[in-house]
């Protein structure tokens, strides 16, 4: 056989592996979901080798997506470990047979524990099967491997039925896309629904600003000394009246104006786009892809014409949001 044929053979049985387990879905896949979302405790994912590793990720993804779970393994249960377990509780152990001895050993400690145990295994009559309060069938018709030895379509299977719990869980709770990044602050999704225009802009000395009278020679060095390339112009009540930037600079001196000896408001340019210091920081990137311009002023509310800030399309860039 080919590779790719073989491949495409091994994907098209852990794909009917999966396939078979929405079938099988029934009241107890309903009844796992509700005693979780029950539960004023956390879910302890436990299993061994292969199913301990697919164990691993189904407790990463329950807390990532709002359910407290950690991953406990069997052997060190053993020794000690089943100290994490707490009365109310509840514990998703994981064996495709359903027989793995360190799993078995440490099921009497979880039931004096006062915890809940949901069996996931492939085997209905098996030891672990029958002694979980709740019972997932994750069996296969027939492993991917041509020996019927490495767990493959099984794994795949179990880890199905753990992302459906998930998704189950996470749809109940009414998990949103602003929790999902509470938990996730370092990654792309947490920064572009966390971070705010008011964590990244320029307040206080920091904004660039010049009065309407003033000459342009003193505001190319308020343009220069900000580092910004722009400088706010305002009325003398401080409220903003227009933007310049060097770019504005560059036009005039094309058209040979004397720009030196101009005041600020005769140069600028009048109705600066601004942003609130609440709103998202990717909502100004999206204003400044928009009118294709690198700076925001900032305010407090909508009717506020006095400038808090000035956010730079760096600052946004080099906060990670894109």
């Amino acid at each position: 056989m080919s590779i790719l044929a073989e491949a495409r053979r091994v994907i098209q049985v852990e794909a009917l592996a999966v396939a078979a387990l929405a079938d099988r879905l029934d009241a107890s896949f309903q009844k796992s979901v509700e005693l979780i979302l029950a539960s004023k405790g956390r879910v302890v994912v436990s299993g061994m080798g292969k199913s301990g590793l697919v164990g691993q990720k189904i407790a990463s993804t329950m807390a990532s997506t709002g359910t407290p779970a950690f991953f406990l393994h069997p052997a060190e249960g053993i020794h000690g470990d089943l100290g994490m377990i707490m009365t109310g509780d509840v514990v998703i152990a994981i064996s495709n047979s359903g027989e793995t001895d360190e799993l078995l050993r440490i099921l009497p400690s979880i039931k004096r524990l006062g915890a809940h145990l949901i069996a996931m295994s492939g085997n209905r009559e098996s030891t672990l099967a029958k002694a979980g309060d709740l019972f997932l069938d994750v069996s296969v018709k027939e492993e991917a491997c041509p020996l019927g030895l490495a767990p493959t379509a099984s794994t795949t299977a179990t880890l199905a039925m753990g992302d459906a719990l998930a998704v189950a869980l996470l749809v109940q709770r009414g998990f949103k896309a602003e929790d999902f990044a509470i938990f996730h602050p370092g990654g792309s999704l947490g920064k572009k629904l966390l971070l705010r225009v008011e964590d990244l802009m320029h307040s206080g000395s920091a904004i660039p600003l010049v009065y309407e009278a003033t000459l342009m020679k003193e505001a190319l060095f308020e343009i220069t000394a900000k580092g910004l390339g722009i400088t706010g112009v305002t009325s003398p009540d401080g409220n903003l009246a227009g933007v310049i930037t060097d770019g504005d600079l560059r036009r005039a001196l094309e058209r040979g104006e004397d720009i030196l000896h101009a005041a600020a408001g005769q140069l600028m340019r009048p109705g600066a786009k601004r942003i609130l210091r609440r709103e998202l920081a990717a909502a100004a990137l999206q204003i400044m892809e928009r009118y294709s311009i690198t700076s925001l002023f900032v305010f407090e509310g909508e009717q506020d014409q006095v400038p808090c800030g000035v956010i730079h399309l760096h600052d946004i860039l080099k906060a990670g949001i894109a």
